[in-house]
């Protein structure tokens, strides 16, 4: 089946699209503006919404059938002619994503957990509106999106709880500083990020390291007149280079970084094949203060089927390592969804975890990525779809807030499985600073590294944040080659 879109009136493809997708997931879709199609173009077996919009209303067809029409007003008080325009178009979107919605529901049987939010950063609304002692934000998110009261709840805790930390932060006047090391062990069937296996790209690693300790001499200027507060090493997987390359790098951020201010600095020890006792050590006395060990999963089946060359076992070992070595704040990692799990596979890997008690958990959902090894040889894992997907994020939610640990951070994703979230549990003063910071976009971020993007605030606009980003590009070789250029991009940005 394909799936055909056609607007005429008001061009709102980019609004529709992303609702329609979590609607028809695995399904070909195709958005044309400027009308419909004559009825013997359209074959029988395509499904085909035609809308109308206009200012002042809409209309909804499917298959040709006419199913919902709404008049349109908005009476708000305008700021200025600008802020009126923007609070009308939000209006006007919104009043028909819920009609779209609620006609897709019935023709498709199914409901999505968070309405008709498609944005990556749902908690923002309910952050914004707390900030500002609004209250009703469960009721808010459920009239408004369409989001299910569970997802509501989770919104206004998570909320909540980011604007409690952030309070004891003077984060308007500080920034973070991210490090990308983009080497891994081996690649995740589900990775897209900008990683490279490090034994095939074993003889370019000491010439990236030379690249980024450059990169770090040549920006670490650039925000001199705030206080750097956060310091986030990820990848990849940060530890798969050797000790002393690691050390030279964090030696190198100690060296050109006022660290005086810093509140957390945070090395992704994702991959437990990646991590002995002496790196772990090398870390602790370089002041690391949180590390993370992923596994992902702790079914031996699931971590070789997926790519990850190392065994459940490795992980329990490489955390009793860390504990040992004196960390005490240790993240987790988990995803669900992975290729061919069930929900009683989630259930074992959340018992297994919950044995080892790190100090925060991390639950993702899987989300489906173009450069992924799951969509380009697709048909390699077609028969192993993981079940019961939104059942995992439920139940790993209850374990989490079971065992003390709070939400603190939430987040979502293009193509996410059942339409669902990456959500960051902790215990009380363990949570990640940096992965708030990073989500609520209150903060500039300085990315260094092959694949970083680095995130700027202009807050002098007149009309509130302005944000802008800053790429490097994802090719090692690349990055070698044209670092002076990496510099020389954020210095005009800064």
């Amino acid at each position: 089946m394909q799936v055909k879109v056609n607007i005429s009136g008001l061009d709102l493809s980019q609004e529709v699209g992303p609702l329609i997708r979590s609607f028809f997931p695995k399904t070909d879709i195709e958005i044309n503006y400027g009308g419909k199609e004559e009825a013997a173009e359209v074959p029988e077996e395509n499904f085909v919404i035609d809308l109308e919009l206009d200012d002042l209303w809409f209309k909804i067809f499917l298959n040709g059938e006419p199913v919902r029409e709404e008049s349109f007003t908005y009476a708000d008080v305008p700021d200025s002619n600008m802020v009126y325009e923007k609070r009308k178009k939000r209006a006007y979107k919104n009043q028909l994503l819920r009609g779209l919605y609620r006609e897709l529901s019935k023709k498709t049987g199914r409901t999505l957990p968070w309405g008709i939010l498609t944005g990556v950063r749902p908690t923002k609304l309910c952050f914004e509106r707390l900030k500002n002692n609004t209250v009703g934000n469960i009721s808010y998110m459920m009239d408004e999106y369409l989001c299910s009261p569970r997802k509501a709840g989770m919104a206004q805790k998570v909320a909540a709880r980011e604007l409690e930390l952030l309070g004891s932060i003077d984060y308007k006047n500080g920034y973070s500083l991210y490090v990308g090391i983009p080497f891994c062990p081996s690649i995740c069937n589900y990775c897209s990020f900008g990683s490279h296996p490090i034994d095939r790209f074993a003889s370019m690693v000491q010439d990236y390291i030379d690249a980024l300790k450059k990169e770090i001499e040549s920006t670490c200027s650039l925000l001199k007149d705030k206080k750097l507060q956060t310091v986030y090493f990820g990848g990849g997987t940060p530890t798969a280079v050797t000790t002393g390359q690691l050390k030279s790098v964090i030696d190198k951020v100690k060296e050109c970084f006022d660290m005086e201010s810093v509140l957390e600095f945070t090395v992704e020890a994702g991959r437990p094949d990646s991590i002995d006792e002496e790196k772990l050590q090398m870390l602790k006395e370089e002041g690391i203060t949180r590390i993370s060990i992923n596994p992902q999963s702790m079914r031996q089946k699931t971590l070789d089927l997926i790519g990850r060359r190392h065994t459940a076992e490795q992980t329990v070992e490489a955390f009793m390592l860390a504990r040992k070595a004196g960390f005490d704040n240790i993240n987790m990692d988990l995803i669900a969804g992975l290729s061919g799990e069930v929900f009683e596979d989630m259930q074992y890997t959340l018992d297994e975890v919950g044995k080892l008690s790190p100090d925060s958990i991390t639950v993702h959902t899987l989300a489906l990525k173009r450069a992924a090894k799951l969509t380009t040889e697709k048909e390699n894992y077609s028969s192993m779809e993981a079940k019961d997907v939104a059942r995992m994020v439920e139940y790993a939610a209850d374990f989490c807030m079971d065992r003390g640990y709070e939400p603190y951070y939430l987040y979502r994703q293009k193509n996410m499985t059942e339409n669902l979230e990456n959500i960051g549990y902790a215990h009380r003063g363990k949570e990640g600073l940096y992965n708030i910071l990073i989500m609520e976009e209150v903060q500039m971020i300085l990315a260094l590294g092959a694949g970083a993007s680095s995130k700027f605030i202009d807050r002098n606009m007149t009309n509130g944040r302005r944000f802008g980003r800053v790429e490097n590009v994802k090719n090692v070789a690349e990055y070698i080659s044209r670092i002076n250029e990496m510099a020389e991009r954020k210095k005009n940005a800064f």
